[in-house]
């Protein structure tokens, strides 16, 4: 049984759910005013797509809570505790597999304006409690390019291992990457101090 949309992490500063249809509004506008902040970390849309337009919003949303449904995947939508109507990131479990592996690989991002504050690094603990606990997943892969420290500093600060470095990885802004590929499997997890509690639905 994959775990209900209706989970929500809370940590000392944050609010962490799933995406919801009603959020499409104000995902958009976290996207948009997060272009230029995203566009070097990002893969390049389609010729003539436009990732935050309504419809193409929509229908990530939709494919993230059929994901989430079939426990294919787990998008948390991040914001503060105190302002839980303005999103201000996301982390990601993509690719789930189960079988012999029960892993999934890590994304995640934060607007430029809360960036240094400890918030991707406080909600990515939340999203590792969740991967080894209620997602029931044994191993998490991060892949980052050599030129991203914030991120580099993050994934390493969670006590990921280095375990490789793989040449033109992904294609990312038109232009093929190297990536470091790190990972942690639920032998070396350490739950939070204070671990995330379920809130009630709504």
């Amino acid at each position: 049984m994959a775990p209900s949309l209706t989970t929500r992490l809370v940590t000392q500063h944050l609010l962490l759910r799933p995406p919801r249809t009603g959020d499409v509004t104000e995902i958009r506008r976290l996207l948009r005013a997060n272009h230029e902040h995203l566009k070097p970390w990002n893969p390049s849309p389609p010729p003539g797509e436009d990732p935050t337009s309504i419809t193409e919003v929509s229908n990530t949303v939709l494919r993230q809570r059929r994901d989430w449904k079939r426990g294919r995947g787990y998008v948390f939508m991040l914001a503060r505790r105190e302002q839980p109507g303005t999103l201000i990131g996301k982390v990601a479990l993509s690719g789930v597999m189960r079988g012999a592996m029960y892993g999934a690989y890590l994304g995640y991002w934060v607007a430029a304006d809360v960036q240094g504050h400890g918030i991707a690094t406080e909600g990515l603990r939340a999203v590792l409690d969740f991967a080894f606990g209620a997602a029931g997943l044994h191993r998490i892969q991060a892949a980052i390019m050599p030129r991203n420290p914030r991120s580099l500093g993050v994934i390493e600060k969670l006590g990921f291992r280095r375990e490789g470095y793989a040449e033109r990885y992904l294609q990312i802004a038109g232009k093929w990457e190297d990536h470091i590929v790190f990972a942690r499997t639920r032998e070396e997890h350490v739950p939070a101090e204070s671990p995330p509690r379920k809130d009630s639905p709504g």
